[in-house]
């Protein structure tokens, strides 16, 4: 073993503080760094992920059956452009009704055997695959579900003669989104089959136009108006890229903050290595090392502690990200881990090349000094250092311990504005952590349109019927029956209709409402609420794909004749991608649009299964009955807000280790006053007091310094995040937070400073004054 290695394995084994410090804030800051990295870029394309390995459809087209056959289809697939194709497999339209009256909206099925083989391998999340007719296996899309959807449901097919059942015997998902649902071929014998589908994969479909014009070479090789609907899977692959675009922002964030941290820190236990051994290294000099080995010696400690933490880093951050990849796993019904290679060794390389700059900034100011200079000098700070605010701090009405630790961060200054740095990240990170999640519950909450939905349909025992096809429900009776229960808050009655607008192609849906408290729904942005009819509240989408603002006045289309509105708001609205118009009934003043659905908000403290049980009862004589009000969290809010937690703890505990590191330079800096306080009967209970005090100042101005940049990090992030999906929010989705509680979050870079100061502090306090006075 060489001389220099000795010299770097004696000077790693005598600061074994510092030595896992550094290990420990480079371990810390790789693992943020990798489960950021990671996940950053799994989000960037979890659909591309996902299609390849389900071998999804580039084109879903249905087709009428009475105008093609089975034959033509299987032949559509010598198309120019097609590379591969699947079915065709029948299809239906179903409007079941559930056992237990919860309404199911109609939807489409295909008859399907196998979940897997050819294109568009369904992938199944729970439950099993139908085997026989009566089963059904849902689609499911990741999202909260009602209860009547859940596996073992049984649906009645009314519609039908001899009313079938289908029983719900799995939920699957399929990246291209071919179907509502999936039944046996067989199944058909007892539906009314509506047409067929096919699958197609193309040899080109990254853009729109490919994808037309292999749409269009297709209905080339069949009759005239065969087909009659098809899908691109790059709507499907713009849907889930606005999900996973939620991620970037705060991901990149935590990454810019964790490496900061790690830099700050890892540069100053080196500077104070270098500053606490001075008479070692003019010792080392004055033995014949040069200023290159000196320099080589003390960036090595640094690397070499480093490294292991950075090795084990990679492996944390690792296995961190493998369950919230699960989960997008989950989502999307990808197979793989999500673990990218060439992040660790990006990260890898990047923090160590980080570290070893830091530390030869500070290992070559130990190069540079003259031997005569370093063996002159001691460890204790000038004596000229900071007088100036020891004398300030002993006129303070305080405990001489107490003032004497006020004063230490001001003998080093630049170290303490390092850690008030440091401090200040980590308190910002939990500012930042908490307001995000405290924003996207305002978020969920404003999506959640109502306490309790009333549905205006005709019920027959456990059977439904829409009210068109049946007798008028009486809307009357349903607001009486609902002002009169008690708890109720007020209502709103809405239907839908479909309107179309010069500006956008395709229909508009519409809400047409009743009653004053429909403006509970929903959160302003910009402008007010319509006053009557005339004016409509819309979306952030509309106002940017129509190129209108608030005030301005829009032509709608309405049953073919022409309807001016005036846009009176922009409201918070993420129904029908931000496209749906609010406006009252009487806009359109047409007798038959009448509400088909009330929303009922309810008094506080109201126990909304009681009130549901009793408003159900009170609405069977009207015809209509409670809908199920669907509840949960989001699954990309619940991998939000874990992350933003993990993370924050993560630089939290960077921050109280470089206060730590601080705290122990310090208190072996000053070892030998250490030893005369105890000599002039410092208690060890005195020691701890005045160590805490050291830190009061630094943890103080940290938590200053981190709330501010905190709460300015949550609304940016919030709004681009926000942005990022095409919305605008309100301010108050912004602005979470109550000065009281920005202040308990500055006193929180307090805590975090005393956190790493009790340690050192029960050192010092332990610390024999014979031998504090005999160091030097």
């Amino acid at each position: 073993m060489s001389v220099l290695s000795r010299l770097v394995r004696s000077g790693i084994g005598r600061r074994r503080v510092q030595t896992v410090v550094i290990a420990l804030v480079t371990l810390i800051a790789v693992t943020s760094s990798v489960l950021g990295g990671t996940l950053l870029v799994a989000s960037t394309a979890p659909f591309d992920r996902a299609f390849e390995q389900q071998h999804g459809a580039h084109l879903t087209v249905q087709f009428d059956a009475a105008k093609v056959t089975a034959d033509q289809l299987v032949a559509s697939a010598r198309a120019g452009g097609v590379s591969e194709t699947a079915g065709p497999f029948p299809t239906a339209t179903i409007d079941p009704v559930d056992d237990d009256r919860e309404p199911v909206a109609p939807f489409v099925v295909a008859g399907r055997a196998q979940p897997t083989g050819g294109i568009d391998a369904v992938t199944l999340v729970r439950g099993r695959w139908a085997t026989k007719p009566g089963e059904i296996v849902l689609f499911d899309d990741g999202r909260s579900r009602s209860r009547s959807r859940s596996v073992g449901r049984v649906w009645t097919l009314a519609d039908l003669p001899g009313g079938p059942t289908l029983t719900i015997v799995g939920h699957a998902r399929s990246i291209s989104a071919t179907a509502g649902g999936w039944v046996v071929p067989e199944q058909f014998a007892t539906l009314t089959p509506t047409g067929r589908q096919m699958l197609y994969r193309l040899t080109t479909a990254g853009t729109d136009a490919q994808v037309e014009a292999g749409r269009a070479a297709v209905a080339a090789t069949l009759p005239a108006g065969a087909l009659t609907a098809s899908r691109s899977w790059l709507i499907a692959r713009q849907d889930a890229a606005g999900e996973a675009a939620l991620f970037v922002p705060f991901l990149m964030a935590f990454g810019v903050i964790g490496l900061a941290m790690a830099v700050l820190i890892v540069g100053n236990v080196i500077a104070g290595a270098v500053s606490t051994g001075i008479r070692r290294i003019g010792i080392l000099k004055a033995l014949g090392f040069s200023p290159g080995q000196v320099t080589r010696a003390y960036l090595a400690q640094a690397l070499i502690p480093a490294a292991v933490g950075a090795l084990i880093g990679v492996l944390a951050g690792n296995a961190l990200a493998v369950p919230v990849l699960a989960q997008t796993n989950d989502l999307y019904g990808t197979s793989d881990s999500g673990v990218e290679p060439w992040v660790d060794v990006a990260v890898l390389a990047g923090m160590l090349g980080l570290v070893a700059v830091t530390a030869l900034v500070a290992a070559s100011r130990a190069g540079r000094l003259r031997t005569v200079d370093a063996l002159a000098v001691g460890r204790t700070p000038s004596a000229g250092r900071g007088r100036w605010a020891a004398r300030l701090t002993a006129r303070l009405p305080l405990p001489r311990p107490v003032t004497l630790g006020l004063a230490h961060p001001f003998a080093r200054p630049v170290r303490s504005a390092t850690i008030v740095t440091a401090i200040g990240f980590g308190t910002a990170a939990v500012v930042f952590s908490v307001g995000l999640a405290a924003s996207l519950h305002q978020i969920q909450a404003a999506e959640a349109l109502a306490d309790v939905t009333v549905e205006a349909g005709q019920r027959e025992g456990p059977k439904r019927v829409e009210h068109e096809t049946g007798k008028p429900v009486d809307t009357a009776a349903v607001h009486r029956a609902i002002t009169g229960q008690a708890g109720t808050r007020g209502h709103c009655g809405t239907v839908r209709a479909e309107v179309s607008s010069p500006a956008l192609t395709g229909e508009l849906e519409t809400l047409a409402t009743t009653g004053g408290d429909c403006a509970e729904s929903y959160r302003l942005v910009n402008g007010s609420w319509y006053a009557g009819p005339g004016e409509i509240v819309v979306a952030t989408p509309f106002l940017t794909r129509t190129g209108t603002a608030v005030g301005d006045t829009v032509t709608l289309t309405y049953a073919g004749a022409p309807v001016t509105v005036r846009i009176a708001g922009e409201a918070f609205n993420t129904e029908n991608d931000g496209l749906q118009i609010l406006t009252p009934i009487e806009t359109f003043a047409d007798p038959e649009l009448r509400p088909r659905e009330f929303r009922v908000y309810l008094e506080p403290g109201t126990d909304v299964a009681a009130y549901r049980d009793e408003l159900d009862i009170a609405l069977a004589p009207q015809g209509a009955f409670v809908g199920m009000t669907e509840q949960g969290t989001p699954e990309a809010i619940l991998i939000i807000n874990s992350l933003t937690a993990l993370l924050s703890l993560l630089l939290v505990a960077v921050a109280a280790l470089g206060v730590l590191n601080t705290v122990v330079l310090e208190t072996r800096e000053r070892v030998h006053d250490l030893g005369v306080h105890k000599a002039l009967g410092m208690a060890p209970r005195q020691t701890i007091a005045m160590v805490i005090a050291s830190v009061v100042v630094t943890g103080l101005a940290g938590g200053a310094l981190g709330a501010p940049v905190g709460l300015w990090l949550q609304q940016t992030i919030v709004t681009e995040m926000a942005w990022s999906a095409g919305f605008r929010l309100p301010t108050a989705m912004l602005h979470t937070y109550q000065p009281w509680q920005l202040l308990l979050f500055g006193l929180g870079g307090l805590v975090i400073a005393v956190l790493g100061a009790l340690l050192p502090a029960g050192w010092a306090a332990r610390t024999r004054t014979a031998t504090a006075l005999r160091t030097e």
